[in-house]
């Protein structure tokens, strides 16, 4: 909540070696996609960039549930100030005006599309590995995919405890858009399963890997449901 300039470099240095390991393990052309805080999404780039991933675009994923307005008033901190009388404190308050920190109500998240350098021509590569091109007869919400997504928050089934999960809905749009059947599908910060999930209803394999085990009990439970889900 409270703001660090020093989380961004942070997170730079964290997700880069992660980002060295899913370059050399991922086909030439495959791509990676990073969700990220918008503030935030210049760093996942950079880390990316760092170890070889080409950035081709970045996406936004778009809902309308209202989040959290993390925009703090500053009328409190003048309450606190001891150096300042109560007339003065009144005085301030009034000249702030009621204004805030600089935090719009978000709105949307950043995903940044990279891609493992490809080799050869684009034709030569996908006829090699099928890799490196879109499926851009894909439609999310009836439309052509674009740079903006429009799907709303999920709901979360009682047991889940994650606090982000995505909804399976734009998760098996991207898969659909970026891989093709009976690819495998990678995501190394798995959280309740969602990628899974979407790549299973969509038919490709799947792997997924996260450090809590409580979110893998989770993701593991949410598989073990064979039906198309659609809420998370």
């Amino acid at each position: 909540m409270k703001f660090d300039k020093g989380q961004g470099a942070r997170l730079q240095a964290f997700l880069a070696p992660i980002a060295e390991q899913l370059h050399r393990v991922m086909l030439p052309g495959a791509f990676m996609l990073l969700f990220s805080a918008p503030r935030l999404a210049h760093r996942m780039a950079l880390a990316a960039e760092s170890v070889g991933f080409e950035i081709r675009d970045q996406f936004a994923w778009r809902f309308r549930a209202k989040a959290q307005f993390k925009a703090f008033t500053q009328d409190h901190f003048v309450k606190r100030r001891t150096d300042f009388s109560e007339a003065e404190k009144r005085v301030a308050i009034d000249k702030l005006g009621g204004r805030r920190t600089p935090q719009l109500r978000p709105q949307f998240e950043s995903i940044i599309c990279a891609q493992k350098p490809k080799i050869g021509t684009f034709v030569d590569n996908w006829l090699e590995f099928e890799t490196g091109l879109i499926d851009a007869k894909q439609t999310l919400n009836g439309q052509v995919p674009s740079t903006v997504m429009e799907v709303e928050k999920p709901v979360k089934q009682r047991f889940n405890g994650h606090l982000t999960p995505k909804p399976v809905k734009l998760c098996e749009h991207l898969v659909r858009v970026f891989s093709a059947k009976g690819q495998v599908v990678l995501d190394p910060f798995l959280g309740s399963g969602t990628t899974c999930v979407a790549a299973r209803n969509v038919g490709r394999d799947a792997i997924g890997i996260d450090i809590n085990p409580e979110y893998i009990e989770i993701a593991e439970r949410r598989l073990e449901d064979t039906g198309d889900e659609h809420s998370a």
